[in-house]
């Protein structure tokens, strides 16, 4: 269950794409696939807790992550 209090992660299809294509090629540096999947987990729906779960990570990097993302978009993620 997402949490109200989240913003949420809406993507555009040209981010989408990006954010999937540096989450599945294998030459894309391991911290920013990981980001990417963040980001791509976000958009999904769920809150943070739900998401680090799935993707066994901290809750707080989720968090740092989605609210670098949604503040500066993919620019946030480098």
């Amino acid at each position: 269950m997402a949490d109200s209090r989240l913003e949420p992660v809406v993507l555009s299809e040209d981010e989408r794409q990006t954010l999937t294509g540096w989450a599945r090629r294998r030459s894309t540096a391991q911290g920013l696939a990981m980001r990417a999947r963040i980001v791509l987990a976000c958009a999904q729906g769920g809150g943070n807790v739900a998401v680090a779960a799935r993707l066994r990570l901290d809750r707080k990097t989720v968090a740092r992550w989605r609210s670098r993302f949604l503040a500066r978009r993919l620019d946030g993620l480098s």
